[in-house]
């Protein structure tokens, strides 16, 4: 089974009540989820691309690149801001990180503590914070804090399903 690309995608955010405490248990678990699903990955398997897309390291190396962007919407949104910051939906940071030279361990010790600072930044958020909105600038409508970080998780388990989708691949080709 595919996954819909991600640009793809639609959002409807319509919670009312205060799931927050959820999503922080859920985003604070994906450098777990991602250390458990590359731990008995054969080195040279973390590398390999299929179809031109990213490899499991440049996958995991997106999510490093993005999570500033994740901070500096919530920024927007906290400081008032009508729209927040756009991406670079090229992912020019993440092509030229040069993923695949770098040691897995490395990779994820950096995921783990980019995303620890989010956390930090998110435990400290009051009820009244996670309901402020702005404009999201791809997705042409308002977001809230609570659905931005919805947002950022299921962009988790976009890559750690797509990370799923390249471990397919490989041992259907070491079948064959």
């Amino acid at each position: 089974m595919q996954q819909i690309a991600w640009f793809n995608r639609t959002f409807y955010f319509h919670e009312t009540q205060n799931v927050f405490p959820a999503l922080i248990e859920r985003l604070s678990g994906t450098p777990v989820r991602l250390e458990e699903k590359v731990s008995s990955i054969a080195p040279n398997h973390l590398e390999v691309k299929h179809g031109g897309s990213w490899s499991i390291k440049e996958n995991i190396g997106h999510l490093i690149e993005l999570e500033p962007l994740w901070r500096n919407r919530l920024h927007d949104v906290l400081t008032g801001k009508q729209e927040m910051q756009p991406a670079d939906l090229g992912n020019t940071s993440t092509h030229e990180g040069n993923y695949n030279a770098k040691p897995i361990d490395g990779i994820l010790a950096t995921f783990r503590l980019v995303r620890f600072q989010t956390i930090t930044k998110l435990k400290s958020l009051t009820e009244d914070d996670i309901f402020k909105s702005a404009y999201h600038p791809r997705l042409k409508q308002p977001m809230r804090v609570l659905d931005l970080f919805y947002f950022v998780a299921e962009h988790d388990d976009y890559h750690l399903a797509r990370i799923t989708e390249i471990l397919n691949l490989l041992e259907t080709r070491q079948e064959s």
